[in-house]
């Protein structure tokens, strides 16, 4: 059995974990108000952006450019990898990681080489120590990104795809939904496949855009931005729901640092009540002992 000063450096050592975890919860917090307020602001331009692609797109013919014809065997294709730069932020990682060997297996099964581009020294790392094969890896880039560091990565995947180096594009990153829910969403970059307004569908009407020049012109300047646009929006997603999941699993840290310091207070009173009660009875059994 634990002696009363083993318990109590035990207390001790708890009470010092609690407060490193509430430290980190409140750092958490203050920088996930951060991340969402940048996400929530870019994603109305986000939004508007794809409905405007995809109303051009549907004007014109998909052949007028490269980047919207899809080739013919896919042999080859690049992932965009996301995760964290760092842990303590619960099964953050690991979903991340875990999606994407699932779909890595499953495009193996079908022949496909896969290579990869990881954003986050915890994804980058995984996928090394195993021999995936690492096109590009890019660690700490959340607190400092911006449109020109994304379009250094959009160009190297555009030139790859375009000199048939791979023959398609997607991207892994965890999609921010609530507080307490973060998706690890897939998407395919390249080809790109306009997306539709679904509201616009449901109505039946479509918004009419005049433009100037012509619309395949327009389209042809549009669809590298558009990749640039999904990636800074994965970008900021992944970051904001980093910072939220860090915030829960810290928090639910400190609750159970509370618990435990509750069941080792409830431990030594128990102990130093054996203790008392056999001193007692060493006591009473001296002093019988004397009267006989």
């Amino acid at each position: 059995m634990a002696t009363l000063s083993d318990i109590q450096r035990k207390i001790g050592a708890v009470k010092k974990t609690r407060q490193i975890t509430k430290a980190m919860n409140m750092v958490a917090a203050a920088k996930l108000r951060g991340a969402q307020m940048k996400m929530e602001s870019f994603e109305p331009y986000a939004t508007k952006f794809a409905e405007v692609l995809g109303n051009l797109a549907s004007r014109i013919e998909s052949d007028i450019h490269p980047l919207l014809v899809k080739k013919e065997k896919v042999s080859r294709v690049e992932l965009l990898h996301f995760s964290g730069d760092k842990g303590l932020c619960g099964s953050f990682n690991a979903n991340l990681i875990n999606r994407a060997e699932k779909w890595i297996s499953g495009e193996k099964e079908n022949g496909v080489e896969i290579g990869l581009t990881a954003v986050g020294k915890r994804g980058r790392d995984y996928f090394k120590k195993r021999d995936y094969d690492l096109i590009e890896s890019h660690i700490n880039a959340y607190a400092s990104v911006d449109i020109s560091f994304v379009n250094q990565i959009s160009r190297g995947m555009i030139d790859r795809y375009l000199a048939d180096e791979v023959d398609g594009v997607y991207m892994i990153y965890s999609r921010f939904v609530s507080m307490a829910k973060q998706e690890p969403t897939l998407i395919k970059l390249i080809p790109i496949e306009p997306p539709v307004a679904e509201e616009e569908e449901a109505s039946g009407a479509e918004a009419e855009y005049l433009c100037e020049p012509d619309p395949e012109g327009l389209v042809i300047e549009l669809l590298p931005k558009h990749i640039n646009v999904q990636i800074y929006n994965a970008f900021l997603q992944n970051e904001t729901s980093e910072h939220a999941a860090r915030m829960a699993a810290m928090d639910n840290a400190s609750r159970n640092c509370d618990d435990l310091v509750e069941s080792l207070t409830l431990a030594y009173n128990k102990a130093r009540q054996a203790a008392v009660t056999a001193e007692l009875m060493d006591i009473v059994g001296g002093a019988a002992a004397l009267k006989g």
